[in-house]
C-alpha cells in the first residue's frame, strides 16, 4: 500500500515543480544598443544585482556579442534573465581584451553605456541611476558613449 501512495505522489510533486519552475524561468530581454562606432571587437554586457556588486565589478552575469549583425551603429541583443531588478552596463571592447581600457588620467578609451541611462557628467553613475525592473521595462535601450 505504501508503494502505491509514494508512486502516485512523486509525479504530482514533479508536475508542481515543473509548473512553478517555469514561472520563474529566464526571459529574453531585448537590449537595443545605439551609437556603436566600429565593427572591431565585441560588445560585453555585464548584469549587476546591486550597488555592492557594481562597485566591486563582479557581475551577476556577463554576455559577449559579436558586432557583425550591427546596422548603421545599432544592434539589438537578447539577454536571458530571470524576472527581477538589475543594472546593465555595456562595454564596446574594440580590442577584444575583455576589459575597459583607460588613458593615463583614467578616462575610458572605449565606448560604454548603461541601461536606460546616458551619462552626461564625468562621474560614474550609481547603481540606482541605471537599475531597471524587467517587469516595467520590456525593452532596454543603451546609448554608447565615447570620450
Amino acid at each position: 500500500m505504501k508503494k502505491i501512495t509514494v508512486s502516485s505522489i512523486n509525479p504530482f510533486i514533479g508536475l508542481l515543480l515543473i509548473f512553478f519552475g517555469s514561472s520563474i524561468q529566464a526571459q529574453e530581454l531585448p537590449v537595443k544598443v545605439i551609437g556603436i562606432r566600429s565593427l572591431k571587437g565585441n560588445i560585453i554586457i555585464n548584469v549587476f544585482k546591486d550597488q555592492t556588486s557594481y562597485d566591486d565589478e563582479k557581475p551577476f552575469k556577463q554576455f559577449k556579442f559579436d558586432k557583425k549583425p550591427m546596422d548603421k551603429g545599432t544592434m539589438t541583443l537578447k539577454l536571458a534573465l530571470e524576472p527581477g531588478t538589475y543594472g546593465i552596463t555595456l562595454l564596446d571592447d574594440e580590442n577584444s581584451n575583455g576589459k575597459i581600457d583607460k588613458n593615463l588620467i583614467r578616462i575610458p578609451k572605449e565606448g560604454f553605456g548603461f541601461s536606460n541611462f546616458f551619462m552626461t557628467k564625468m562621474k560614474k553613475p550609481a547603481f540606482e541611476d541605471f537599475k531597471i525592473d524587467l517587469k516595467a521595462h520590456p525593452v532596454v535601450e543603451i546609448k554608447v558613449k565615447y570620450m
